[in-house]
């Protein structure tokens, strides 16, 4: 793990005032240890030698309790300053994340893993801001500070110092190569559980209705056993490696205490700056210490950053909308799953045109669909928009897409219509053109009316006229219809088609279908059944 990443600073700018307020508050409590270490060192040799009461004493006890509220302020900020950087740090690149996460597109980022990443993995990060990030600066600092004093003072207990105190780091080199594998290997079982969690959960139904839902709660099991297990290996080394760096230091600091008894007792060193040493000591070996032992606590944040930056980092398609007249080409566009060919296309569609994609499935339909939307990457041949490559660009912009079960959120009507913020004017006038307002105006609240996770509430032909009315909204001169009338009963799906007749008129449409009645609405066919299968 990179000390600093300089990631964070490009991602999250956030956390470029926190780092330097962090280098002050460390500067600030590096000079008050060296501070508190001399006035104790003064006090303690002028009571036992010199036989100072406690009235000539005073000042100094009073400097002294004035140093302890320093550093107890101090850290009082460094925590405040932490928590609140940390806070904006994760805010920041939750945002970025989502931006990035939309730009991509659906199909680029598993939403189980990206769960994982935006709630529990950033939060880890808590501890890199709160706890290692700070320690670390003073490791820089505080030992520096010390041995700054202790130079003139004692240069062989000095010169012990230099010798020993990079022992600490090279351990902790060597014990963070392990860990920060170890927490990668964790973090990323734990996104793993969280993405076939989600899945599991997203299709329960489907799974007791085939009597499968006891194999995969075993699954579940499995896997978390897996990730428990992962979990107690890091923590084991975690506490394992902790054990080394503190009997490092402990070694480290008795070996400077052995030599300052010997020059002591022989009367080669002065009780205040022997006590002045050996008070400085530890305090030059604490600040490596505590980054080693904070070190893990901050890796599984890290590691998710390294898992965000991974996604921040990533190649984003430009937009591409001037296509209004623009002529879609199939040429020789395959697309294969697991070595399978699952489309083989050449067709060549006029701006304007209605096409219906028809042909038994499995044969490539919503697949087609799924290419001019980015869902689905071509294994050979190529498409193109208005003589523009679409390898390059992303083509959402300029698509109104009705899935064949579309997702409504949980909130308002007009929300879920909206998806943004048009004016209210225009979400009932694309409803009208749906055939949505009657049904909307009907219902107690209206377009106020609140709708549960999915939809929750509505009959399958009024989740499709809403998904219609966001087509009207969105005003795309290519509109992608994927079975706009499956599942629904007859007299439903003529108020659907009469809905997609209207939306079709001045637009390019490409419709995958299997009723009859719908397929007579395109103005083409094209059968996608393999040739061998006809």
């Amino acid at each position: 793990m990179k000390p600093l990443d300089p990631r964070l600073l490009r991602y999250a700018r956030a956390s470029r005032a926190y780092l330097a307020a962090t280098v002050a508050l460390g500067v600030a409590q590096a000079a008050l240890i060296v501070g508190q270490a001399t006035l104790l060192a003064y006090g303690i040799a002028a009571v036992f030698l010199d036989g100072l009461d406690l009235a000539g004493l005073t000042p100094t006890l009073i400097a002294l309790a004035a140093v302890i509220v320093g550093r107890a302020g101090i850290g009082w900020l460094q925590e405040a300053a932490a928590v609140r950087s940390s806070a904006a740090v994760k805010d920041e690149l939750r945002g970025r994340l989502f931006a990035q996460a939309a730009a991509l597109g659906p199909g680029q980022v598993r939403t189980g893993e990206m769960i994982a990443l935006v709630t529990r993995g950033l939060d880890a990060l808590d501890a890199y801001f709160a706890r290692y990030l700070p320690q670390l600066v003073l490791a820089a600092l505080i030992p520096a500070v010390v041995l700054a004093r202790l130079l003139p003072a004692d240069l062989v207990a000095t010169v012990t110092i230099v010798l020993t105190l990079p022992l600490i780091p090279v351990f902790m080199a060597l014990v963070g190569m392990h860990t920060e594998a170890a927490n990668r290997r964790q973090f990323r079982l734990l996104a793993r559980l969280g993405h076939h969690f989600l899945d599991v959960i997203a299709g329960l139904s489907t799974l007791k209705i085939f009597g499968r839902a006891a194999a995969q709660a075993g699954n579940i099991r499995r896997v978390s056993a897996e990730q428990r297990r992962v979990t107690m290996r890091t923590l084991r080394i975690a506490f394992l490696s902790s054990l080394v760096l503190e009997l490092l230091a402990t070694l480290s600091v008795a070996l400077v205490a052995v030599g300052i008894g010997l020059r002591l007792v022989n009367g080669d060193l002065s009780l205040q700056t022997a006590l002045l040493v050996l008070i400085l000591a530890p305090e030059a070996y604490l600040p490596l210490r505590q980054v080693g032992a904070q070190y893990h606590a901050a890796a599984e944040g890290v590691a998710a950053a390294e898992e965000a930056f991974a996604i921040l980092a990533a190649p984003v398609a430009p937009a591409f909308d001037s296509i209004s007249a623009g002529t879609i080409v199939f040429d020789e566009a395959v697309v294969r799953y697991r070595d399978r060919e699952v489309l083989r296309l050449s067709a060549t569609v006029e701006p304007g045109e209605f096409i219906a994609f028809v042909g038994p499935s499995g044969c490539g339909k919503s697949t087609a669909l799924g290419v001019l939307l980015g869902f689905a990457a071509l294994s050979d041949g190529r498409v193109s928009v208005g003589g523009v490559d679409l390898s390059g660009v992303n083509l959402r912009d300029s698509i109104a897409w009705v899935p064949q079960r579309p997702y409504l959120f949980a909130g308002t009507i007009r929300d879920n219509i909206a998806l943004g913020a048009p004016a209210d004017a225009d979400v009932k006038a694309a409803a009208r053109l749906a055939g949505a307002h009657h049904f909307i105006a009907d219902l107690p609240a209206g377009y106020e009316t609140m709708l549960g996770d999915d939809g929750a509430g509505l009959s399958a032909g009024q989740r499709q006229r809403l998904a219609l009315a966001r087509a009207f909204l969105r005003d795309a001169p290519i509109v992608l219809l994927d079975e706009p009338t499956a599942n629904l009963d007859a007299a439903t799906a003529e108020g659907v088609m009469a809905a997609i007749r209207r939306l079709a008129h001045g637009r390019t449409v490409l419709m995958a279908a299997h009723r009859p009645e719908l397929i007579a609405l395109a103005g083409r066919v094209l059968d996608l059944t393999p040739v061998g299968a006809r």
